[in-house]
């Protein structure tokens, strides 16, 4: 058997264990969000807390957002950012590659 194929099976393998062991070590464990943990804080520090200000689309539609549309804006807000941080690195590697092209000449 060759080296590469050797180091192949034991990267499998380190990444079955990865998968594998937090299932058995993390049994039973409580993974909560920030959210939770904040507001928990909020009602320790002060019970009487008030916000001090409502969001937008509440005011707007008169209600709560549902989960759903939430997360549906989250993933819009996450992917115009991404869109324009790919698109800012293209402009820099075009940028670069226009150059290197232009120093040949």
């Amino acid at each position: 058997m060759g080296k590469n194929k050797k180091i192949t099976i034991a990267l499998l393998i380190a990444a079955a264990l990865i998968i594998v062991v937090p299932l058995f070590a993390l049994k039973g464990a409580d993974f909560g969000g920030s959210d939770d943990a904040g507001s928990v804080m909020v009602e320790e520090v002060a019970g009487k807390y008030e916000p001090w200000f409502t969001p937008v689309l509440e005011q707007a539609l008169g209600g709560e957002l549902p989960g759903e549309i939430e997360s549906l804006l989250f993933c819009v807000q996450t992917g115009i950012g991404v869109g324009i941080i790919a698109f800012c690195m293209g402009r820099f590697v075009e940028r670069k590659h226009q150059e290197s092209l232009r120093n040949k000449e």
